[in-house]
């Protein structure tokens, strides 16, 4: 029963701290083109809470940016300086990062940046930023309870530690799901725009 206790006190530890980390606004981003050093400054002050190893190297590195620019999943800088709109954009794939290739980041964020990247008027990527991380909230609370039930039926599973290894594995495996599902989602769209190029070269061709 104790270990049961204890287990559970950390499962609310870990998750009051995952609620405390909440997520960059908009409005936190500097309305000014930043240079490099200061661009892994502010990714590294924002998104530091939530790295697993708080004194390990800056949470975005120049050349990790560098890498990004070069695969095509962030528009190149403007006389080495970054916008809101690239700050923007390197938040989406720091959340990325962890579980998607760089083939498939650059998939999903391709229609983005070519749509609606600096954008003098109208539907913009802040916009697209500020109403996809609106729904936060909503989708913490799901989560946590979400959480308190896999780990609820964990506990009656085993006995000992492997309650705690059953708990894993219910999470790892909802994990894996929605990772194909992304997955697939993505190849569904990389499918799609290889069909819609390959129509407007034929189309061109004639």
């Amino acid at each position: 029963m104790r270990g049961n206790m204890d287990t559970k006190d950390l499962l609310n530890k870990i998750m009051e701290g995952v609620d405390s980390i909440g997520h960059i606004s908009a409005s936190d981003i500097p309305n000014i083109d930043l240079y490099m050093d200061q661009v892994t400054t502010f990714m590294d002050k924002n998104l530091r809470r939530g790295s697993r190893y708080p004194d390990a190297d800056k949470v975005m590195t120049k050349t990790m940016i560098n890498n990004y620019a070069k695969n095509d999943l962030l528009p190149p800088p403007v006389k080495k300086k970054y916008s809101r709109e690239h700050v923007l954009v390197l938040i989406f794939i720091y959340y990325y990062k962890g579980i998607l290739s760089i083939s498939d980041i650059q998939t999903l964020l391709a229609p983005v940046t070519d749509n609606f990247f600096q954008k003098d008027e109208g539907f913009d990527i802040e916009k697209i930023y500020e109403e996809v991380f609106s729904m936060k909230a909503e989708q913490m609370e799901r989560l946590r309870e979400d959480v308190i039930d896999k780990y609820d039926c964990a506990m009656n599973t085993f006995e000992d530690f492997l309650k705690l290894f059953s708990f894993i594995c219910a999470l790892s495996f909802d994990v894996y799901m929605k990772k194909m599902i992304i997955e697939r989602l993505i190849d569904s769209m990389r499918s799609t725009g290889e069909k819609e190029h390959n129509a407007k070269k034929k189309s061109e061709e004639k």
